[in-house]
């Protein structure tokens, strides 16, 4: 039976995909506190719900539904609320992991973004996918557990941290100078 719940929670398609970043997006906004991001998050959650048609969208919130990614509530006002589930959650933190990105500004403010981390070996898997998730958002490592970004990166990083259940292990420093400053340069192509 988990097996047929997978293979149909694994179709849930593109308009399926939206709905959760969408739903998530609400959770998202509860648990920010710089007022920039909140309307990032807005503007971002307004285009993308304008791209949905209506026969998609209710097509996809009763496979979201039948696949128990989301669940209703009944409002006092006759409305309908839908929610995430908590696997819903897990699944729409999964897609926004996948596709985050970091920013990078015109200019260079001349300091150093560093993560630094010691991760149990119990939490070795956790370990390996922060490790590999920072190095395909471009940081580079300085040691094995310590890698540097020239430009601001904390939400992600905390995003990244948080979904993996790391935080009481990983630290974010920004530093104005270091040693192996200029091989940085080089390597992030700054001048």
């Amino acid at each position: 039976m988990k097996k047929q719940r997978r293979s149909f929670m694994q179709k849930v398609g593109p308009v399926g995909e939206k709905i959760l970043l969408l739903l998530e997006a609400g959770i998202v906004l509860g648990l920010t506190s710089r007022p920039d991001a909140y309307f990032r998050v807005l503007k971002q959650t307004a285009k993308e719900w304008r791209r949905i048609d209506s026969r998609a969208l209710h097509d996809a919130i009763k496979r979201l539904y039948r696949s128990q990614l989301v669940d209703y509530q009944k409002n006092t006002d006759g409305s309908i609320s839908l929610l995430l589930s908590h696997d819903g959650e897990k699944r729409a933190l999964r897609y926004r992991l996948d596709t985050i990105t970091i920013q990078k500004p015109p200019r260079w403010d001349g300091n150093w973004r560093i993560v630094l981390f010691d991760i149990p070996e119990q939490l070795k898997q956790g370990r390996d996918a922060l490790s590999q998730k920072l190095k395909r958002l471009g940081f580079r490592p300085m040691q094995k557990s310590v890698f540097v970004f020239p430009y601001e990166c904390k939400d992600e990083v905390d995003f990244i941290v948080e979904m993996f259940g790391l935080r009481p292990y990983v630290r974010y420093l920004v530093v104005k100078e270091m040693d192996a400053a200029l091989d940085f340069k080089n390597q992030f192509h700054l001048t």
